[in-house]
């Protein structure tokens, strides 16, 4: 899962990774979640390996073994966003992480053309923007937002 530590993040993310038509057409969902904060790792912009991967563009190869290679030894990795440097993405394996998170809440974001449902938009957008609880530059909690 790659998701936005808080909402504002999440929804420009999708608005740059998407197209902001796709906020204006398409229903979307944020989804919280609380996390055991003892099984984040926090990457500090000064340790990845190539400063130009913090910058806007199409992964490369490299940034993506990087990943990979962060990904198995950790539940969870939080790491600078891209689109906005000051606010930080949360990336984990749902299935390396059973049981060390859990839904907090779920709010649907529709379009103003849209009169879908919750659960209607639940269903039509399967890659949920997660807002986690506290921030990573001064520790990371599970405490309520």
């Amino acid at each position: 899962m790659y998701c936005a530590i808080d909402p504002a993040t999440a929804i420009l993310e999708v608005a740059v990774h998407k197209g902001f038509k796709a906020l204006d057409t398409v229903p979307h969902v944020l989804t919280a979640i609380n996390v055991d904060a003892t099984q984040v790792l926090v990457v500090q912009p000064e340790t990845i390996p190539n400063a130009n991967w913090l910058r806007p563009g199409i992964p490369s190869a490299g940034q993506q073994a990087f990943g990979d290679t962060l990904l198995p030894k950790h539940k969870f990795v939080v790491i600078p966003s891209v689109v906005s440097t000051r606010s930080w993405n949360l990336v984990f394996v749902a299935s390396n992480a059973v049981g060390a998170y859990e839904i907090r809440s779920q709010e649907a974001v529709c379009s103003r053309h849209s009169a879908a449902s919750t659960s209607d938009a639940v269903r039509s957008y399967g890659r949920h923007r997660i807002r986690l609880t506290g921030r990573p530059d001064t520790g990371l909690t599970s405490s309520p937002v």
